[in-house]
């Protein structure tokens, strides 16, 4: 189902994307969501086509990377879960506290838990090892204008001049070269000063467990303190415990003095014991269920746990129809694996996935690797690759596969106080030479979005050619080229008239596939003609006919969607002929 086409000079129609986004309405694969009320930005329905597209691509992932594989296990994790998963990992601190960006390190923390500075005090980078203090290096001097030196994974010259500017000073001056902004704070595991503004992140949504709507609370609590004549002192008043306790949000907020934050700090204390989220990603629960994986099934590794479902981001921006959207369905693994084995593993998984993509297109070469410059990828990765699928727009992410180190079990591990480790019997540890070697495994997390992979596949599909009827006239077919394994319908089959006995034929043999786990569909409306298109369009790969000749002989004519072929077979085979075809 491949196509040796160049995907940059393929004769493809120039505006594609706004031909499938049509497409998808017209023939019931994508719908806007509530378009009756005038729909919601950002929101999409899948149709009767869409929903089985979207399943067959999914059904196929899972089947390639569990049910085809012994060291990959599943798990339908709760879209809800413990608001301090989403602390640990980081997802929810910015609803209650500002946060911050390193702009080397792309580190993020809360500004109130950096670590201050001196007027006078240097300001030394400290960089995981000198690989990334010589790529650090390069963007500081490329993005600020500043060379700073570089002593083994260390990197010297900012110095801090006052509580508000930072300087850059060479070696043994006493004057700076060039200047700064600064807030007084660095990046807490770096010491880094090159620095975000403060911002209120909501990439959450946010939601209440329990029957009771906390809001009516809210409204109580903030219509007696807004009553007062003093807001401050009415606080303090009223949260006594939470105002002495240095480390609660209403404690910063008083602390802080602007009111508008002060209000903000009690709505979250009022609303926080019922408030939960709805999951960003599915990989959170992985890691969280992982000593429950390790302890009922007895697997060991290198294993993997692999999860689909639906995440929920308030994207700042959303785009492309649903390439970006706030709702969303992934297909994510975390592969476990030894500390050290980590770049066998990366380059195994890679192979694997893209061979995946490739696999279901009619045009490969349009899929490609972007590794991420160690300026991009999170500071506890050690490596990281997207697959990108060459969209009308340009280039864009079909899946992440990322070397995560032992960073996501570590901060579980920390936040939850449970042991997220394996202990292998027979190995020693590689410090102490005894056996056995408990560790935290290293992770490799190949991500895909469901959701881009249709639209993908869609693109990819979609395609127009000219063809020359009976009489001579020159028409456009569509034709959806699917690979007949993610095809919403596998075959139609169609009486040529709807009498002499052949609508009966036609519904033993749609009887039959459906019997056979076949995804069949009959269709007696209008000219076959028509309903040749009418299937082609939709990307149903086979259609079955059943006409006079059935009726003499016992055959059918099966007929190929992408080449139009068509061969008589007997009725009885149509089953065993399709199934042989769909398997490839």
């Amino acid at each position: 189902m491949s196509s040796s086409a160049n995907p940059e000079s393929a004769k493809r129609p120039a505006d594609l994307m706004k031909k499938v986004v049509a497409l998808c309405k017209s023939r019931g694969l994508v719908f806007q969501s509530s378009e009756i009320y005038g729909g919601l930005k950002s929101a999409y329905d899948y149709g009767p086509l869409g929903a089985d597209l979207k399943r067959n691509l999914m059904g196929e992932w899972w089947r390639d990377m569990v049910t085809s594989r012994e060291n990959v296990v599943g798990l339908d994790a709760s879209i809800i879960m413990h608001p301090d998963v989403w602390r640990a990992s980081g997802h929810a601190a910015g609803f209650s506290d500002p946060l911050v960006d390193c702009l080397v390190s792309k580190e993020r923390f809360r500004a109130d838990k950096a670590p201050t500075v001196e007027p006078g005090a240097e300001l030394p980078i400290t960089c995981p090892d000198k690989g990334v203090a010589k790529d650090w290096a390069e963007l500081i001097e490329k993005r600020f204008g500043v060379t700073l030196d570089r002593d083994a994974n260390v990197l010297h010259g900012m110095r801090c001049i006052d509580k508000r500017t930072v300087g850059f000073f060479t070696k043994g001056s006493t004057a700076a070269t060039k200047s700064f902004p600064f807030r007084g704070y660095v990046s807490p595991t770096f010491g880094s000063c090159f620095l975000s503004d403060e911002r209120q992140f909501n990439l959450m949504f946010r939601t209440a467990l329990g029957a009771v709507d906390p809001m009516q609370d809210v409204a109580q609590v903030m219509a007696e303190l807004t009553s007062a004549v003093d807001l401050i002192v009415a606080v303090r008043s009223r949260f006594a415990a939470e105002a002495t306790n240095a480390e609660h949000v209403i404690a910063r907020a008083l602390k802080d003095g602007d009111r508008a934050k002060v209000i903000r700090a009690v709505i979250e204390t009022i609303t926080g014991p019922t408030m939960a989220y709805l999951r960003p990603e599915t990989a959170q629960a992985m890691f969280v269920q992982f000593k429950n994986v390790l302890d009922a099934t007895g697997i060991k590794p290198p294993f993997g746990i692999a999860q689909m479902g639906k995440s929920f981001r308030n994207e700042v921006t959303v785009e492309h129809f649903i390439f970006r959207s706030c709702e969303f369905e992934q297909m994510e693994m975390e592969f476990f694996c030894e500390p050290g084995s980590q770049k066998e593993w990366m380059t195994y998984w890679k192979e694997q996935r893209m061979a995946w993509w490739q696999r279901y297109a009619n045009y490969p070469e349009a899929f490609r690797f972007r590794q991420h410059a160690k300026d991009e990828m999170a500071f506890y990765a050690d490596d990281c690759y997207d697959v990108e699928y060459l969209y009308p727009w340009g280039w864009g992410e079909l899946e992440g596969i990322a070397s995560r180190t032992d960073y996501d079990l570590g901060q579980h591990e920390k936040h939850s106080g449970a042991k997220l480790r394996y202990t292998d019997q027979e190995k020693p540890d590689p410090v102490t030479g005894k056996k056995p070697w408990q560790y935290k495994p290293y992770v490799i997390e190949p991500a895909a979005g469901a959701t881009r992979a249709v639209l993908a596949f869609l693109l990819d599909a979609y395609h127009e050619e000219e063809r020359r009827t009976a009489d001579g006239t020159v028409e456009i077919r569509t034709v959806l080229k699917l690979h007949p394994r993610l095809a919403p319908i596998k075959c139609a089959v169609l009486p040529l008239v709807k009498k002499d006995g052949m609508p009966e034929q036609a519904r033993a043999i749609i009887q039959a596939m459906l019997k056979a786990g076949i995804a069949a569909k009959y269709d007696e409306k209008h000219a076959i003609g028509k309903r040749y298109a009418r299937h082609d369009e939709i990307g149903t790969p086979f259609c079955v006919t059943v006409d006079g000749q059935t009726l003499q002989d016992g055959t059918v004519t099966l007929r190929d969607r992408d080449t139009t072929e068509q061969v008589r077979i007997p009725a009885a085979d149509a089953v065993e002929q399709v199934r042989l075809r769909l398997m490839g």
